[in-house]
């Protein structure tokens, strides 16, 4: 019997940088949170892809919270790990924060939880590694993401019942 593939959400872990430019933001001067989405996805999915070794695609966007907004000037800085993986999917959380780039003040801005899946070479879900947390910051991260699957599984368990879908 082979032993189980498993990696620490460090070793797939992305951080990126952007500066807000005027063609990323709205008539508020706010950066577009169509354009920040596209940022998270991007981020997102290399972390998935390096998680998994393989090619990976947005399966849900499961949560986005804006907490502050994002203005013309801000540096944006995105940081994703791979929270929690499953038979072929994996959930992905990324923190944004803006920086003025004249303070050096950093607040977070965004935050969301995006679910992938691996693809094989017929583009069919295949299996991946699974995630090993290390640090206190990195098992607090796993046991949350099990208990929003929890949710999720219960939520559509219960819509189910009621008809609805």
């Amino acid at each position: 019997m082979s032993e189980e593939i498993t990696k620490s959400p460090k070793q797939s872990a992305a951080e990126t940088r952007h500066i807000v430019m005027p063609d990323h933001t709205n008539h508020y001067g706010t950066l577009f949170g169509g354009t920040l989405m596209s940022w998270i996805d991007l981020i997102a999915v290399m972390v998935a892809q390096r998680h998994c070794g393989r090619e990976a695609v947005t399966a849900s966007v499961d949560k986005l919270n804006f907490l502050e907004p994002i203005s013309l000037g801000d540096h944006v800085i995105l940081k994703a790990s791979a929270n929690y993986a499953g038979r072929s999917s994996l959930e992905i959380g990324v923190q944004v924060s803006k920086e003025n780039p004249y303070t050096g003040v950093v607040t977070r801005a965004t935050t969301a939880y995006l679910t992938f899946v691996a693809l094989d070479e017929n583009k069919r879900p295949c299996p991946i590694p699974k995630i090993k947390p290390e640090s206190d910051v990195e098992i607090r991260r796993y046991e949350n993401a099990i208990l929003r699957q929890e949710a999720n599984r219960n939520l559509i368990k219960k819509i189910k019942d009621n008809g609805k879908v």
